[in-house]
This record gives structure tokens, C-alpha cells and sequence, in this order.
């Protein structure tokens, strides 16, 4: 029988397995709450017997990642990581610092299945998906490291979070409970290229976190040469979507836009831009695309940003352009990472 990894259990499901076990379910709090704070052996739980931790050892196990590589950005600080898995998987995660405190953006996946085609995450396809805990262990990893606390989270690395579905909605649960991080759901991001069924699930679930939808064309005709997800779902579906989660949840909705020189950034493509998001509750977040060696995709002139900027803004659309972080670092999703694999190569 394969071991069950704490740190990827919630903490109502660490209840039932330690009273399976028969143990008092309080000591399912105290566990979740050691596994949380970043423990990693499970006889460093101090108020937990020795007979209880001996059983607990035959069934359980803490996921345990490590710190690959880490480089810091000379120009704004940001610190980028790459994460040894237990599979001797690498994944990846970036730490920013603003005026409201350090932002995490984390993955959820090893590689990502999505294919779109400006991304690095992308180039070699998904490995396999993260368990919760993996996903939870960069956050503790990376506030170990830092002595910091981290009070917003990004689910924007590598992978599609709604391509992990359960894991993800479990971390959710696990990193804002009050026993553990205590993350709270306003101060989590969760950025989708826009699986549709998956948007209206989580849409049921009522979680007030940010949603980011990854649209990136005003148009399926764009879209498609950009995003294979286009090919199975339309705009018109996606914007289905969008509509059924502000009905549950009404909740600002962001819209990633990457614009790229020559394919989606030209006055009509704002325009059209407009005319699709008119009357949402969203904003939309412009994103220079980042040069990656695998894609011939080049970043939008600046000039050109803020006029797309502009014209958005003109028709009532709340319209930002995304600050540029840890340029001298490869940041961007997938980039360091792939650099790393082909060096081992």
C-alpha cells in the first residue's frame, strides 16, 4: 500500500484518516497544523506520542521538496526558483515584492498540456500533475527560505490549474485555512487559459478568489493560432462562462491579454477587444510577451501597448499593463526551467 502525503490532505480529511486509525480527532488538528508550518518529520511532532507517531509512519509520509537553483533579479528584487520534486521533477515559482507584500506565483502542474504557442511552460508537454501538497510545499519552502511571510498567491506557473482540478481545489482549502497558512481567497489569483466546464464548477463552489481568464485575442480566428484550447472551446463559450461565474460569485473577472507585434495588438484588434468585454464586470491586464528561444513571437512596441491601452480605456474597459519583473532572471513561466533541462541534456 502506497503512503498518504499530509500535506496534500485537507485538514477535515486528516481528521477522518487519524480517526480511522483510532486515534481522538484533535490529533488530526495538531498534525495538519505541523505539517503546515513546514515539518518534515514526522517524530519532530512534539505534542504526538511516540506510539501514535510510529503508526503514523507506517501510513503517511510529507511531501518534501528542495531548492534546485534560486537567482535573485539585480534590477527589482524578484527571486525565482527551481524546485527538485521528489520524482527529480523540476518545477518552478517566483516570489515579487510590491507595496502590499510578497506575491508568490506557483505552479500546478510539471509542463503544461495547453500548447499555447507564446508560452515557455508549454515546450515538452505536461510530465504529470502536482499533488496539493507540491503545490503547497513551494509556498512553505519559499517562506522558509525568505523569513518572510507570503500574502498573495498567483496559481499562474506552469501547468493549467483547471487541468488539475481536484488538487488545486484542494490546495485552495488547505492554504486558507485559519489552522494552517491562512491565506485568504481574496489574496489568491487563479489564472485559467479558459477550460469552460471547469469554470463553471469552481464557479459552483462559491470561492471568492480572483479569476484570470487567459484570452490573449479579441477573436477564435487569433485565438486558434494562438491557443489550441480555441479549437475546443469558442470566445462565446468561454464568455458563457465568464457570465455564470460573476452570477456566483460577482466577482471582478481579469482578462490576460499578451500582445504580440503583428498578430494581436492593432487598433482593431482593440476595438473588437471592447466590443467582446463591453458590459462584464472585468479588467483587463496587458501583458508584453516575452522573447522565448522556442517561439519567433516578438513583444509589442511600447508605444503601440500604450495606445492599445488607450483605446480600451476610451471605451469604459479599466485597462493595466503589466509591470515587467526579474527580466535578467527568465521570470517568465517555463523559462528557466527549460534552460535547465537543456543544460542537463
Amino acid at each position: 500500500m502506497s503512503k498518504i502525503d499530509l500535506l496534500s490532505l485537507t485538514l477535515e480529511d486528516t481528521q477522518m484518516l487519524i480517526e480511522e486509525m483510532g486515534e481522538k480527532k484533535f490529533r488530526g488538528k495538531q498534525i495538519f497544523q505541523w505539517v503546515n508550518k513546514g515539518v518534515k518529520d514526522i517524530d519532530d511532532m512534539s505534542n504526538i506520542g511516540k506510539s501514535s507517531r510510529e503508526k503514523l509512519k507506517e501510513k503517511f509520509y510529507i511531501t518534501d521538496i528542495k531548492i534546485e537553483e534560486k537567482l535573485t533579479s539585480k534590477i527589482d528584487g524578484t527571486v525565482k526558483y527551481l524546485f527538485l520534486l521528489e520524482d527529480h521533477n523540476i518545477i518552478e515559482g517566483v516570489v515579487m515584492e510590491y507595496n502590499h507584500g510578497l506575491t508568490a506565483c506557483i505552479s500546478t502542474q510539471v509542463g503544461c498540456a495547453m500548447g499555447c504557442s507564446f508560452c515557455a511552460s508549454t515546450v515538452g508537454g505536461l510530465i504529470r500533475n502536482l499533488r496539493a501538497g507540491e503545490i503547497l510545499d513551494q509556498i512553505v519552502v519559499m517562506q522558509e527560505d525568505l523569513g518572510k511571510r507570503i500574502s498573495n498567491i498567483v496559481l499562474m506557473g506552469s501547468g493549467e490549474p483547471l487541468h488539475n482540478y481536484q488538487e488545486v481545489i484542494d490546495f485552495l482549502k488547505i492554504v486558507n485555512n485559519e489552522h494552517g497558512l491562512n491565506i485568504g481567497n481574496r489574496h489568491i489569483t487563479l489564472s485559467t487559459c479558459g477550460l469552460v466546464p471547469e469554470i463553471k464548477k469552481l464557479a459552483d463552489l462559491q470561492i471568492p478568489i480572483n479569476l484570470a481568464i487567459s484570452l490573449h485575442a479579441p477573436n477564435d480566428a487569433i485565438r486558434r493560432e494562438m491557443m489550441p484550447i480555441a479549437q475546443k472551446y469558442s470566445i462565446s463559450e468561454m464568455k458563457d462562462a465568464c457570465l455564470y461565474y460573476l452570477e456566483k460569485n460577482n466577482r471582478r473577472i481579469t482578462f490576460e491579454y499578451a500582445l504580440v507585434d503583428g498578430v494581436n495588438d492593432s487598433k482593431d484588434n482593440a476595438y473588437e477587444l471592447s466590443g467582446l468585454l463591453k458590459g462584464l464586470l472585468c479588467h483587463v491586464n496587458l501583458i508584453p510577451v516575452n522573447t522565448i528561444e522556442e517561439r519567433d513571437y516578438k513583444q509589442s512596441k511600447k508605444e503601440e501597448i500604450k495606445k492599445f491601452q488607450a483605446i480600451l480605456k476610451s471605451r469604459g474597459i479599466e485597462t493595466t499593463i503589466r509591470r515587467e519583473m526579474g527580466s535578467d532572471i527568465n521570470a517568465a513561466c517555463g523559462q528557466l526551467r527549460n534552460t535547465y533541462i537543456k543544460n542537463k541534456k
